[in-house]
């Protein structure tokens, strides 16, 4: 990160994560580079994805939603029941939490860009596996590389394992800076977290403020969601 940018960071109160070096331009069997360049196209190519048994217990495959010039991207974990039926990220009650996060930053949710390291449900909401994850993975990865926004939201542990580093406990690096293949990243807990932990929401909100310094957007509440 240039000294400059984290010298002013800093001074606003975001200080920065390092994160271990890994080599984000490529997925296995797929060089990142040779995907497609835009979001419909690589839709289309993931296609009606059968790379791994988490598609034969799915009803959707939940790609993403939101507006592909987002300067803001959340990226959460994997689609639950509500999102299985419906095809799109964070409808379900930990979606209403989120879209109510995005409102309070002056946003909506056609102004951000949502998304999922697992794009197919697991078997009772369970954990994904890290095979299901090999082969997911990839394609967030050229989400991103297409975004290209100007910062980067994880949502709990399992996003920010991925994005940061495996050894990653939402505990400790929840509201500090990072990054993610040069975008800058902070990760919080996941608004499923935030239903059974009502009392972690005042966390969530300092670290959304921190996101709103760097982009630049007014506090037009100063209190949490």
């Amino acid at each position: 990160m240039d000294p400059l940018k984290r010298l002013y960071l800093e001074s606003i109160g975001v200080h920065y994560l390092p994160c271990r070096p890994q080599d984000r331009t490529a997925a296995p069997d797929q060089p990142l580079q040779e995907f497609p360049a835009d979001l419909q196209a690589l839709r289309r190519h993931i296609g009606d994805c059968r790379r791994c048994p988490l598609a034969e217990g799915r009803r959707n495959l939940v790609f993403g939603t939101g507006s592909p010039e987002a300067d803001l991207v959340f990226v959460g974990e994997a689609p639950g029941k509500d999102e299985d039926l419906k095809g799109e990220p964070f409808v379900g009650k930990a979606g209403q939490l989120l879209t109510r996060i995005i409102n309070a930053m002056g946003l909506g949710r056609e102004d951000v860009y949502i998304c999922n390291v697992i794009k197919c449900r697991p078997p009772g909401n369970r954990d994904p596996l890290p095979e299901e994850v090999a082969q997911c993975e990839p394609f967030l990865k050229a989400q991103l590389d297409i975004l290209r926004p100007r910062i980067i939201c994880a949502l709990g542990s399992f996003a920010a394992r991925a994005l940061i580093g495996p050894e990653v406990r939402i505990s400790k690096v929840r509201g500090r800076l990072s990054e993610y293949n040069g975008i800058p990243l902070i990760p919080t807990y996941h608004p499923s977290f935030l239903l059974r932990n009502p009392g972690a929401k005042r966390e969530v909100w300092e670290d959304v403020q921190k996101i709103m310094q760097i982009l630049g957007l007014p506090d037009p509440r100063g209190q949490n969601p």
